[in-house]
């Protein structure tokens, strides 16, 4: 079933009467930083675990590129 276009304008009426312009204004405000929120949100963690395996990788590299003798002199200064 496909809604027409006096369908939804009667919805969109009908939902106007209801909550009234400026409680719908509050509702669309709320809505949109909620959406803006989790989106945030989700790209921080996305980001925080982006850095978590650039920082493995790193130490991995720099344990296989570090010669022995130089882990042995910096082991000897702490």
């Amino acid at each position: 079933m496909r809604l027409g276009g006096w369908e939804i304008a009667l919805i969109v009426i009908a939902v106007i009467l209801v909550f009234g312009v400026g409680k719908l204004a509050g509702i669309g405000g709320a809505l949109g930083k909620s959406i803006r929120d989790f989106r945030k949100e989700v790209r921080g963690e996305k980001d925080t675990v982006d850095d978590t395996q650039q920082s493995t990788k790193r130490k991995s590299i720099e344990e296989k590129s570090t010669p022995p003798e130089a882990e042995s002199k910096e082991e000897s200064k702490d």
